[in-house]
């Protein structure tokens, strides 16, 4: 269980996040080796209802800043509870950002051991907020981290995104993944994605890779990291 009672952060968003029961767990993002492990991608787990539920709740109070401090500072905690050395990646609403003062908590309390250490996956929802982001890139870049865009191919993540966010790392969808080894549209698809990505200087994800085959074809694509079933669950 995730505990926030000790973070130098202000009444109101201790109270906040003291009322939320969540834990962590971790899948890893693997090289095209399919053995070593380039980061764990930190995913949220309540105890009394599903995530999907959680963010429906707060998106209806309009509190998912909550739901963004607590996946910042329990995600981390749990981390380094673990003992992990590899990247950390985190998810993170792109209609949203940590307040300077929040940040300036996060680094104080992490201190210089979370730079160069994290992954920030801008997700697919709710909405895109400009202001929003470039106060992310602003800080994430300065600590030497990396920007991901999630889930790409769904949701709010396209192309438009990919050349305003810039981002270092952009992760497929699993609807662009699933049967690609016999799915010529896909195939051509992805082929592309992959030349234009890297192009870019941008390293591809394929995220839910659920069968051999499917792994097998996108190393053969060139794809730079994978993530999905077939390789390790969450845990």
């Amino acid at each position: 269980m995730i505990y926030y009672d000790d973070l130098p952060l202000d009444e109101d968003i201790l109270k906040a996040l003291g009322e939320l029961s969540i834990n962590y767990v971790f899948q890893p993002i693997f090289q095209a080796d399919g053995k070593t492990i380039y980061a764990w991608e930190a995913l949220m787990r309540p105890t009394d209802m599903s995530v999907t539920e959680l963010i429906d709740e707060y998106a209806k109070k309009d509190k998912l800043h909550v739901l963004e401090v607590a996946t910042f500072f329990g995600a981390m905690q749990a981390y380094f509870l673990r003992g992990y050395t590899e990247r950390v990646s985190i998810n993170s609403f792109p209609s949203d950002c940590m307040k300077n003062e929040e940040a300036d908590a996060f680094l104080g309390y992490f201190g210089e051991e979370i730079r160069g250490r994290m992954i920030i996956e801008n997700l697919e929802y709710p909405y895109f907020s400009p202001e929003h982001w470039k106060e992310k890139d602003r800080s994430v870049r300065a600590m030497d981290n990396l920007l991901s865009v999630d889930d790409f191919g769904s949701g709010i993540n396209d192309i438009e995104k990919v050349n305003l966010m810039n981002p270092h790392i952009v992760k497929l969808d699993r609807s662009l993944i699933s049967g690609i080894d016999h799915i010529k549209e896909k195939q051509d698809n992805v082929r592309q994605l992959v030349l234009d990505f890297h192009s870019k200087g941008m390293l591809v994800v394929a995220e839910g890779v659920e069968e051999k085959e499917e792994f097998d074809y996108l190393v053969g694509l060139g794809v730079d990291l994978y993530q999905g079933f077939y390789l390790a669950r969450p845990a």
